[in-house]
């Protein structure tokens, strides 16, 4: 593989079979028409990081990248990309719960607000 080839993989946006599929039964319980694709997006960022935004999307903007994952098309505005590059969407069924999981390699494993604790332990800040 070329580096080319390694960096253009590095900046993709994607997600898990598992995910698509999840997608894809909300899409179809909710009668959500197939022409429309994820749109994926950044909100604010506590002192834990940011806050993902989900939502299904008919319309590509001038200003999006559109990625495809598992044949389902991935909008995202260029105002988030830097900070996505390079994650993937990911759906987790497990004892704690279960939902959609943003695996994404630029966010940092420590709270923002400078206390490096845990997460079975809160540093105190409020946001998690």
């Amino acid at each position: 593989m070329s580096t080319q080839e390694t960096e253009v993989s590095a900046q993709e946006i994607t997600m898990t079979p598992e995910a698509a599929e999840q997608i894809r039964n909300i899409r179809r319980e909710n009668q959500i028409p197939d022409t429309h694709g994820l749109r994926i997006g950044v909100q604010g960022g506590g002192c834990c990081g940011p806050s993902y935004v989900l939502g299904f999307d008919n319309n590509v903007q001038a200003t999006d990248k559109v990625f495809q994952s598992e044949g389902i098309p991935i909008y995202v505005d260029v105002e988030n990309l830097e900070g996505l590059y390079g994650t993937t969407l990911e759906y987790v069924d497990g004892p704690n719960g279960k939902g959609f999981k943003f695996n994404n390699p630029n966010q940092s494993k420590s709270c923002n607000c400078g206390d490096d604790s845990s997460e079975e332990k809160s540093c105190g800040c409020g946001d998690h």
